[in-house]
């Protein structure tokens, strides 16, 4: 009896030691397992904080790009990577004028030498195109639609680089661009009428059209804009086909406002007959009598009262020399 009773004893003891050890090992692992859950949680969250963080970062490198450029247009730059290269070697040249105490005068006569028979590159500077101040949003990218007197654009479109007939050595003509012009109607010439003009691709060459508000049916196309403005020109009136055409400044790329966003666009680097225009921001309200807007408002050719203006006074100079007692003769039998 006594060794059954401690047989019974000693394997129940057993039994709850090992069920004791048991139950630790189960604590260290529920442990254990929250603590690898918590790290995948943990995890979790820091792999969102880094795609976070690079979004940010590359909204940031495009706020900064947009900055740079505009600090080179201040600076009468235009391509951001000679603005930097130039700041690159400022940098770099700094620690070697500083070794020498005598260095810095010899630069700076240097330079007021080189200041003073510079004259040429003086004259350049009112070669200079001047922007106008647009709306950006908060990355710095222009808000459409941008409003330019009669002229509104809608898209800039894109740069087509491969092929050479989409650009010039002074314009470029993006595919999608699209712009809207106020000017005589095809109807009736005292009225006016909203032109739409497209970019839009041809293939090996691009096609351009413009299209009035008032015949939607029948675009005007052409392979180059001043073949579409002088097919418009016709098209109102005979008698207008002796205005030289300017189907550039008819859609608005030659425009510098819209040219500098164009040149800004990528793909203008690849262009291999373009030559990168000079640009500066309008500063003082002086800067708006050289606006491409005032000539555009004097030129018959862009601008619906410029238009009425100029056969006004053609029409009254003509009938002065012939007859003071004739009527004045309106506009639509002008152009009739």
């Amino acid at each position: 009896m006594s060794n059954s009773y401690g047989n019974t004893y000693y394997s129940e003891a057993y039994n709850n030691k090992e069920l004791q050890q048991n139950l630790k090992y189960r604590k260290k692992y529920n442990k254990l397992k929250k603590l690898i859950k918590n790290t995948v949680v943990e995890n979790a969250a820091l792999c969102d904080q880094v795609a976070q963080m690079q979004e940010n970062l590359i909204i940031v490198k495009d706020e900064r790009l947009m900055l740079l450029k505009k600090l080179c247009q201040l600076q009468g730059e235009i391509d951001p990577a000679t603005f930097l290269a130039k700041s690159q070697m400022g940098i770099t040249g700094s620690p070697v004028q500083n070794s020498d105490m005598f260095t810095p005068k010899k630069n700076i006569k240097k330079r007021n030498s080189v200041e003073i028979h510079a004259k040429p590159k003086r004259c350049t500077k009112t070669a200079r195109k001047v922007v106008q101040l647009i709306p950006l949003d908060i990355h710095g990218r222009p808000i459409f639609p941008i409003s330019l007197g009669d002229l509104t654009v809608y898209s800039l479109g894109d740069v087509v680089a491969d092929r050479v007939a989409y650009h010039t050595e002074d314009l470029i003509y993006p595919v999608g661009y699209c712009s809207t012009r106020v000017y005589a109607s095809l109807k009736d010439a005292r009225m006016k009428s909203l032109y739409t003009c497209k970019i839009f691709d041809g293939g090996t060459k691009p096609r351009f059209e413009i299209v009035s508000d008032t015949e939607l049916d029948q675009p005007l196309s052409g392979l180059s804009p001043d073949e579409c403005h002088s097919r418009l020109l016709t098209a109102i009136s005979s008698s207008l086909s002796s205005i030289i055409p300017k189907g550039a400044d008819f859609f608005g790329i030659s425009h510098p406002t819209i040219q500098n966003l164009i040149q800004s666009s990528p793909g203008t680097r690849k262009l291999s007959i373009y030559k990168p225009q000079k640009f500066e921001i309008s500063k003082h309200s002086t800067d708006r009598d050289t606006s491409p807007i005032t000539e555009e408002e004097n030129d018959p050719g862009l601008g619906f009262s410029a238009l009425h203006r100029h056969y006004a006074l053609s029409s009254s100079y003509s009938i002065k020399q012939e007859s003071t007692n004739h009527k004045l003769l309106n506009f639509q039998e002008l152009l009739s």
